[in-house]
């Protein structure tokens, strides 16, 4: 979730000549623009979550709709995109006259920092109480924990950094079913590293982790290997992202097709032809597949193509979201609690099973009668990005105008 700054462009759309990686706030909008995109369909996510009467996975075949099914499953291309792009700002930021030193000690500061931010205010906005011997590590964990590893890496080549994402997006998988003790390795280490699940901290405090290290470091490698594509002229840029995106898609196609690598879950036939289909894209998250990840980038690199030029007026409000990701992210979950308080109060009158992670469907503790029909998420979700809309354009007015180097944490 890292703000990324991009060359500078000329008035015709081409790249500036000499020094393009350029040193001035100018960006390549499409960036924003697909991040922003990213970002609303996140807040649709936790929207959905912390106001919907449904009390199963939306992704369960047996109990699901289509609609349902479509609302969850488009939010998968929130986390590998911001991830990447984290990785694609790194890359960038270190041609805009850092050392690799400088550069390294930014991505150190900055991932201990994300990780701070994780278990502390996103804690807060999830959960809404202070006791925390309840932790979770989701995906600003596991951005901060993989800047401070590419801190390391960096005095690598690009090509090599890219390499080792690639294996370890493509990998990984191999490791499925292989146990902490098999490798020789603390349990507790597997699961931040590779298999998630609940870590005991110490003081009657546990750690969930949702979003285990590797996978996505492998993501976020990638993505900072990709970085080098934004010193291309406009043209071959475009093209090479079509075709890197079509390769990504046409790749998952062929492994989904085989069902015997990249998803620790394979497709079966359904019912229906739909729900077939839905069963083939539905891979696994938790931590990211192969297919997964496979699955997400390939449509969001032809986003980037399809979108490197002027956004009309709603691209311009999706722009503004994406130029202030953390800000975003820090100000949305606190504010959708606070809605989905309210419209409880509303109706239940009680609130006092607020105060506590409202974003799970199922939850056998919320009230009978409580949530709302598809219908009624889409409302609340527009109603929070209304309200999220005023401060992000504030801050990036701000960011804007300012080169303060603390704002470059937030």
């Amino acid at each position: 979730m890292s703000n990324v700054q991009v060359p500078e462009r000329t008035a015709e759309g081409r790249d500036a000549g000499p020094g393009r990686w350029g040193r001035s706030p100018a960006r390549l909008e499409a960036v924003d623009l697909l991040r922003g995109v990213v970002m609303v369909l996140m807040a649709l996510d936790h929207v959905r979550d912390a106001v919907s009467d449904a009390r199963f996975n939306p992704l369960d075949l047996g109990h699901t709709d289509a609609a349902l099914f479509l609302t969850r499953w488009v939010t998968h291309f929130c986390a590998p995109v911001f991830v990447f792009l984290a990785g694609t700002g790194a890359f960038l930021a270190g041609r805009r006259g850092k050392s690799r030193a400088q550069l390294a000690g930014f991505l150190l500061t900055r991932g201990l920092w994300l990780v701070v931010l994780e278990l502390t205010l996103v804690r807060f906005g999830w959960y809404f109480n202070f006791d925390y011997h309840v932790l979770i590590a989701q995906v600003i964990w596991a951005i901060g924990w993989s800047m401070v590893a590419l801190a390391g890496l960096v005095f690598l080549p690009t090509w090599a950094i890219a390499a080792l994402g690639v294996v370890l997006v493509a990998g990984h998988n191999a490791l499925d079913g292989v146990s902490a003790d098999r490798l020789g390795l603390p349990p507790w280490l597997w699961v931040v590293l590779k298999s998630g699940g609940v870590v005991e901290v110490g003081w009657g405090s546990r750690l969930f982790v949702a979003y285990p290290v590797l996978p996505w470091l492998g993501v976020l490698l990638v993505g900072y290997g990709f970085g080098a594509l934004w010193g291309l002229d406009h043209r071959r840029r475009r093209r090479l992202l079509t075709v890197l995106g079509l390769g990504l898609l046409g790749l998952f196609l062929a492994l989904r097709s085989l069902n015997r690598y990249g998803d620790p879950r394979p497709w079966s036939e359904q019912a229906t032809a739909l729900f077939t289909l839905f069963s083939f894209v539905n891979c696994w998250k938790y931590p990211p597949s192969l297919l997964y990840v496979l699955m997400t980038l390939g449509p969001a690199l032809l986003v980037l193509a399809w979108c490197d030029r002027s956004p009309g007026p709603v691209g311009r409000v999706l722009v503004t979201f994406g130029r202030v990701p953390l800000f975003f992210y820090l100000w949305h979950l606190p504010l959708i609690h606070v809605v989905a308080m309210g419209l409880a109060y509303a109706r239940h009158e009680d609130v006092r099973f607020m105060f506590d992670n409202i974003f799970m469907a199922g939850q056998e503790r919320l009230p009978p009668g409580y949530g709302y029909r598809l219908a009624g998420v889409y409302l609340v979700w527009l109603a929070v990005l209304a309200l999220l809309y005023p401060p992000c354009r504030w801050f990036a007015g701000l960011k804007g105008r300012h080169r303060a180097g603390w704002l470059s944490y937030l």
